[in-house]
This record gives C-alpha cells, sequence and structure tokens, in this order.
C-alpha cells in the first residue's frame, strides 16, 4: 500500500511538471488600466521554469504582429500564436527569460478580425512539440535589392498600432519589475512585422529602458533613428528576402541612418530565402537568445 501511494504521488508531481525540485513554467494573466484605450486590458507574463524570486531574470518583451490584435481579455491567447512566448510555452523551450506580451487594440480596426477563428490559438500540450509550417515560405522569387527605396507616407506613424500604445508598455514594464525578480539592465525588446514597426517606436521614446532591440520584418524610419544612436543602443535587425509584405529595399534608409548617425552597434540579416515568416527561424535557432544576453545597458 505505501509504495503504490508513493508512486501515486511520483505520478501526480510529473504530471504537474514539478518532481526532484524541478518546476514548470508558468504562464500569468496580468491587468492594468490601459490610457489607449480607457479600459482594463491583460497582458501574459511567462516565468522560466524552476523560477527563484531569490534571483534575478532578464526580459524579453515581445510585441506581435498585426493579425493577433484583440481587446486584451478574451483575445489575448492569440498572442501565444508567434515569437519567443510561443516557443517558450507551446514548444517547451528552456528560456531563461521572463517573457512579456501585451496585446495592440483593434483601434476601430475590429471588422478586420470578424472571421478570425480560434482554431488559429496553439494548445500547451506536454510531451508534444509542433511542427513549423510547411508553406513559411513566400511566393516571391529570389532577388537582389536596391538601397534607394521611397518610403511610403504615413508608415512613420502607423496611426493604429504600437505607436499609440507607448505609456501603456512602459506601464506594463513597471508593473513587471515591481512584481518579478527583473534584472533591469537585461530588459531586451523585440516584434514581428506591425510589432517590428512598434519595436523602433518604442526604442524611439525610451531607448534607455533597454540592453538591445530586435525588430524582425519591420523597418525603423530615419526619423526614429537619433535616440537609439546616441544611446548607442545594440540593434539587430532582421529582414526576409522574399518578403512580399514588407519589402527588403525599405529597411535601409532607417538603418544606414543609424551609422551616419556614428551608430557602433548595428547588426542586420537578410534571411535571403525567407518571406514575411522569417520569424520562424530568427526565434526557432538560438542566435538571438545568446546575443541578447551578451548585451547589458552598463556594458552594451
Amino acid at each position: 500500500m505505501l509504495q503504490r501511494s508513493f508512486l501515486f504521488l511520483l505520478l501526480g508531481l510529473v504530471a504537474s511538471g514539478s518532481v526532484f525540485g524541478q518546476s514548470s513554467p508558468k504562464l500569468i494573466r496580468k491587468s492594468f488600466q490601459s490610457q489607449a484605450t480607457d479600459k482594463e486590458r491583460d497582458y501574459f507574463v511567462l516565468l522560466p521554469s524552476n523560477y527563484d524570486p531569490t534571483q534575478s531574470y532578464p526580459v524579453i518583451f515581445f510585441l506581435h504582429g498585426g493579425g493577433e490584435r484583440g481587446d486584451g481579455k478574451y483575445d489575448l491567447d492569440y498572442v501565444l500564436i508567434h515569437g519567443p512566448l510561443y516557443e517558450a510555452w507551446i514548444r517547451h523551450r528552456e528560456l531563461p527569460f521572463i517573457m512579456v506580451a501585451p496585446q495592440l487594440p483593434y483601434f476601430g480596426r475590429e471588422a478586420d478580425y470578424a472571421d478570425r477563428s480560434p482554431d488559429l490559438i496553439p494548445e500547451r500540450v506536454l510531451g508534444r512539440v509542433p511542427e513549423y509550417p510547411d508553406d513559411y515560405r513566400a511566393d516571391r522569387r529570389l532577388s537582389g535589392h536596391s538601397e534607394q527605396a521611397e518610403l511610403p507616407t504615413g508608415i512613420v506613424d502607423l496611426p493604429d498600432g504600437w505607436s499609440r500604445c507607448v505609456e501603456d508598455l512602459n506601464q506594463m514594464l513597471a508593473q513587471v519589475k515591481q512584481g518579478y525578480a527583473v534584472d533591469e539592465e537585461r530588459v531586451y525588446l523585440t516584434g514581428i512585422s506591425y510589432g517590428g514597426f512598434g519595436t523602433w517606436q518604442w526604442a524611439h521614446h525610451n531607448p534607455e529602458l533597454f540592453a538591445a532591440i530586435a525588430p524582425v520584418v519591420g523597418w525603423g524610419h530615419p526619423s526614429l533613428m537619433e535616440p537609439i544612436a546616441e544611446a548607442e543602443l545594440p540593434v539587430w535587425q532582421f529582414i526576409g528576402g522574399r518578403d512580399n509584405v514588407v519589402e527588403e529595399e525599405l529597411f535601409y534608409p532607417g538603418l544606414n541612418k543609424l551609422e551616419e548617425l556614428g551608430h557602433p552597434d548595428v547588426r542586420v540579416t537578410v534571411h535571403g530565402d525567407m518571406g514575411h515568416l522569417a520569424w520562424l527561424r530568427v526565434y526557432g535557432g538560438q542566435d538571438l537568445y545568446d546575443w541578447f544576453l551578451s548585451h547589458t545597458r552598463n556594458n552594451r
């Protein structure tokens, strides 16, 4: 009887992800009062395995793309579809970061998402690591690029994008710093597509918050670069060479502006065989996480 009881206890610990002192990552919803919408909204905080509040942890703040925006409540799970949170929570990657993932409000675009299906939201299943889609490359043929780009009007501010949420983002980061064991010298910012544009925007307003940034398939306008260059904030820009959503040549005016301003740490990677979903390779690999951890605010 004693042996059977011990076996049942052990099986219960394994099922809960806690055995011999090990604990699973924890996905937490946090609430805040949004200045952008004047409503209460939620965001995700992921604590890594074996989180110890007596230690300090680096933070990855992730801004999703345009397809995952929502009400910050019922819709929040759409944020799990892509990015480092998908890697850590859905694909069971052991990544040593606290991760923060907010949701971009609709800002009047609710009708654009009326047909979006909850079936898109991935499910975390213990013991199963989902495969990436087979069609992640775009149909566009391989080609060269021109650095002489005519920047589209209106893209600087993206009036329905993350630029409207800077105060909310600052508030969320302050909450996370207050509530969890955060290493404030190792806070990193990254985002995809709309969130790549948002990465540039937030870094423009508050470069002092971050140790490094990595915008993915979202470019920064030259007008945003001066504070980033003055702070010498390390940048790793990722581009999809086959991207037929955000054209490759649009990235270079801003990146060249950074170098003209004397920025010493601008890294650019063009995944020439990848389309807009280049982030699958970026976050699915290890290089970006290692690069983040090599930077602190005091030793950029």
